[in-house]
């Protein structure tokens, strides 16, 4: 009886990323909008009234695509910046910022999913679609910013930063994680983020490739010039 139970556990997993694969095949030729359930049970061979028993609805599927993707994402950059030392924080920040560009241009249809244009009629969970690797996320560009904000702190005093300019529960999150911060540390990690994410996301949707032969450099050198900008 365990082995006849294994073995359905097996194939009810081999289906279930079959079916992602299929989701993520759809979302890559015609974007998210594309992802159905009927067109996935369509090329399995099975009934879409078969492919519930596996999702129970079009979002619930989306859902599991955007925690894969976004996971793969945070697993991709975490591991490049844990190959950096710890006692060089600006040499992190760079191969944080180039794994988030080569895992994006090597998967633009996940980018697109993750931070891109809703997908149309989707509604997510209360707490997100990814609320774990968001908050790596949150806690990765936060750490890259605590770690260069004693050289950083004399440099990034415009605007007067207070809690209230932030989401109570991105400031609650943060302050839990990293009591010493002042809110000006958090608005320099969500512009480091901006400035990782704007020249990104212009050549993952072709507006940047036109105007630059090596879209490559092109970014290396904003990280670069962001890494001076905080005083390393």
């Amino acid at each position: 009886m365990v082995e006849v139970k294994s073995r359905r556990e097996r194939l009810r997993r081999e289906a279930t990323e079959e079916i992602k694969a299929i989701a993520l095949r759809l979302l890559a030729a015609g974007g998210p909008d594309a992802i159905s359930l009927r067109a996935i049970a369509r090329e399995m061979g099975m009934t879409a009234g078969a492919l519930y028993g596996y999702f129970a609805t079009r979002d619930e599927l989306i859902t599991t695509l955007i925690s894969d993707v976004y996971t793969e994402l945070i697993d991709r950059v975490e591991a490049a910046r844990d190959a950096v030392p710890e006692d060089d924080p600006g040499g992190r920040i760079v191969a944080w910022g180039e794994a988030v560009r080569g895992w994006a241009v090597g998967n633009p249809e996940g980018f697109r999913l993750i931070y891109g244009d809703p997908v149309l009629g989707y509604q997510p969970p209360p707490e997100g679609p990814a609320r774990e690797a968001e908050l790596r996320a949150c806690d990765g560009l936060v750490g890259l910013a605590a770690a260069v904000w004693p050289r950083a702190a004399a440099t990034q005093s415009l605007g007067d930063s207070t809690w209230s300019d932030f989401d109570p529960a991105l400031v609650e999150h943060v302050r839990a994680d990293f009591p010493d911060l002042p809110p000006a540390a958090l608005a320099l990690a969500l512009r480091m983020w901006g400035r990782m994410h704007g020249p990104i996301a212009l050549e993952v949707y072709g507006h940047l490739r036109p105007q630059s032969q090596d879209p490559a450099k092109l970014f290396h050198i904003e990280m670069l010039d962001l890494v001076r900008a905080v005083g390393l």
